[in-house]
């Protein structure tokens, strides 16, 4: 484990709030606080820790690789801070691009032509994690004389349709 200047803050929070509700079961101080120190590691591990985790939009990031892209693509989206801010494919041929990504999931629409343009490549980068998150994470490349020359990266909110 890891002990990071945010861990041991939540830590002190965690007995500190621990030891409050210990001390309102019984006054005796030496008491409270032996229960207080045996709980907090239980009630952060267990409680504090995973509603963190529920809330919180933190997810992993990891280096992109070209056969992980390929073989999960519901996890795309711990890859796409890098293929986005160190601009990877900007520059790249369609054939290129086709190589490492695989062939575009849908077309991106295009304004000025009033329809999806193959110029517009768009990839499903799945969910970040989360328990309210439902806009599902999306990659565009837009390619001008057949070479990329911008990628953002854009959410799509999630619609159920309703029972009839």
């Amino acid at each position: 484990m890891i002990l990071t200047p945010l861990f041991v803050i939540f830590l002190l929070v965690v007995f500190i709030l621990v030891w409050a509700f210990t001390n309102t079961i019984d006054k005796r101080k030496w008491l409270s606080f032996l229960i207080s120190i045996v709980l907090t590691p239980i009630v952060y591990f267990f409680v504090f820790y995973p509603l963190i985790n529920i809330f919180s939009s933190y997810h992993h990031e990891k280096h992109f690789e070209a056969k992980a892209w390929v073989a999960k693509p519901s996890l795309r989206y711990e890859m796409s801070n890098e293929i986005t801010n160190e601009q990877l494919f900007i520059g790249k041929t369609k054939s290129e691009v086709k190589a490492v990504l695989g062939a575009s999931e849908w077309y991106g629409w295009d304004a000025s032509l009033k329809a999806n343009s193959p110029n517009k490549w768009n990839y499903n980068l799945g969910y970040k994690p989360g328990a309210f998150n439902l806009t599902q994470e999306c990659l565009e490349l837009e390619f001008k004389d057949k070479k990329v020359v911008s990628i953002k990266q854009y959410q799509l909110e999630t619609k159920f349709e309703e029972a009839p």
